[in-house]
């Protein structure tokens, strides 16, 4: 063999092996099974409960979120509610629509079963105009009032500049390398100025609200613990209730080492000193977590202490899905725990789109999945801005606002971060600091979604989008331009 073939066969071997290391690694780190399983839950969920054409959100919302996902290929059962996804032909995961629990992955199709409560929405539902509550103002309805009327009620409202800045927020729309704004909404006094969506979308189409549910989550629990008397300032292995399985498996581990010291409020502001990590690379921990693993909470709780409980400031979805693990053991039934979301907080506000998903096993993904309207989203914000009451009744206990106010740490880092709720006007901390006011709260979530709450100038501010490049859009900008025409 002659000395140019060896050397063309050594770099052939050399190639074949680190192609075999890529490979391994992939595998090792469950991409091809977690990109199957992202396609095939965020295919089911925008068809089954937002009611949007699959191939329209695997080209529109999939393919574009990660190179990884240009290798699989989905299938869609309209009638089974299901939808598969393909990995290069050789790793399928499958997600199902289930009564009273959205879109859910790997779980058999027996337990989709028939849908209870609000019917889940058909793949590309008809025009706003052919279903409820379509054509009625808000809050009954989702419809806005007209320009003309923005200032009749004694509000001085710029019309202009208000309608100048939500056409901005829509340049873009439908292009995912642009800010790509879905739906904006303005309240302002307690009446609905703006409820604008983009080509594609409806007053009642949901939308994904990403990490926003993290403070939803917050505000069920809120209820939730004053029903029950527990105390979030007790033990995570102390608050365990005797439904719904009780106490996991993981709770015993916990009681051996130094995370016995975590604190539901631990969870909630994000102080637990665990070594989970927030990445939303292919290969990242969120992905794991939320595509890889069939019990999100169990796959957060396995991360050791990393920092003694309450020291450390760390954003992590995976707090969030621990603590949903702790309310699911208070309600004496799954079926009920199922439910409650809607039965407790948002039929009592009229937010009829919203859907709380979860986990294989069964528990809340608190930390990123509940789909609602852009007018749904705005009711969520209202409560909030009302301290939970609704039409002068207590949806939620008294407290809720400044729960969510309270700065997770005294200073430094998470300062500007409260309960669950970004305090983004705080001047010590805040993401917003001197271009919103300083009691400004927001529920924030990836890609662009935003709802905040604004106190002091009774306003709540919606957008909701698909942004890719955080460069594409600002939040900060927008809330402060649109409060800006609210004089």
């Amino acid at each position: 063999m002659s000395l140019a073939r060896k050397f063309a066969l050594g770099v052939l071997v050399v190639l074949l092996l680190l192609l075999a290391s890529a490979v391994a690694a992939a595998l090792v780190m469950g991409i091809p099974r977690n990109a199957a399983g992202m396609a095939a839950r965020s295919v089911c969920s925008a068809a089954f409960v937002a009611g949007r054409a699959p191939e329209s959100v695997f080209a529109a919302d999939v393919l574009p979120a990660s190179p990884a996902l240009a290798a699989v290929r989905v299938s869609v059962d309209p009638a089974a509610r299901s939808v598969s996804g393909t990995f290069a032909g050789l790793f399928e995961r499958t997600a199902r629509h289930v009564a009273g629990r959205g879109c859910v992955l790997d779980v058999p199709a027996t337990a989709a079963g028939a849908p209870t409560g609000a019917p889940a929405r058909p793949v590309a539902a008809g025009p706003a105009s052919a279903r409820r509550d379509a054509a009625r103002p808000w809050p009954q309805g989702n419809l806005a009032l007209e320009p003309a009327r923005w200032n009749e009620a004694g509000d001085v409202v710029d019309a202009a500049r208000l309608q100048a800045v939500v056409e901005r927020a829509f340049v873009g729309s439908g292009d995912p390398r642009a800010a790509n704004t879905r739906a904006v909404a303005v309240v302002h006094q307690g009446r609905l100025l703006v409820n604008r969506q983009a080509s594609g979308f409806d007053a009642e189409t949901p939308l994904h609200g990403w990490s926003m549910t993290k403070t939803v989550t917050a505000m069920l629990l809120h209820k939730r613990a004053a029903e029950r008397g527990l105390d979030p300032a007790r033990r995570v292995v102390d608050s365990f209730g005797p439904g719904a399985g009780g106490p996991p498996a993981w709770a015993a581990a916990w009681q051996a080492d130094g995370r016995a010291a975590i604190t539901l409020d631990d969870l909630l502001f994000m102080r637990d000193g665990l070594a989970n990590e927030e990445s939303y690379a292919a290969t990242g921990a969120v992905p794991r977590m939320l595509f890889g693993a069939a019990d999100v909470a169990a796959h957060a709780a396995a991360a050791p202490a990393e920092a003694p409980a309450g020291t450390r400031w760390r954003y992590l979805s995976a707090s969030t899905n621990i603590a949903a693990r702790v309310l699911r053991s208070h309600f004496d039934s799954d079926a009920a725990y199922w439910a409650w979301p809607r039965q407790a907080l948002f039929e009592p506000i009229g937010a009829t789109s919203a859907v709380l998903e979860t986990d294989t096993d069964g528990t809340w993904i608190g930390s990123s999945y509940l789909w609602a309207s852009s007018g749904d989203w705005a009711r969520l914000g209202q409560l909030l801005l009302d301290d939970g009451r609704w039409n002068g009744q207590a949806v939620l206990p008294p407290g809720l606002l400044a729960r969510l106010a309270r700065p997770a740490v005294a200073a430094g880092e998470g300062h500007g971060y409260g309960w669950h709720a970004w305090r983004i006007g705080e001047p010590d901390g805040g993401m917003c600091t001197g271009q919103v006011p300083p009691d400004t709260l927001a529920m924030r979530g990836h890609w662009g979604q935003i709802v905040a709450v604004v106190p002091s100038r009774r306003a709540v501010v919606v957008r909701l989008g698909w942004t890719f490049s955080r460069a594409q859009f600002d939040g900060c900008a927008f809330v402060r331009d649109v409060l800006a025409a609210l004089r």
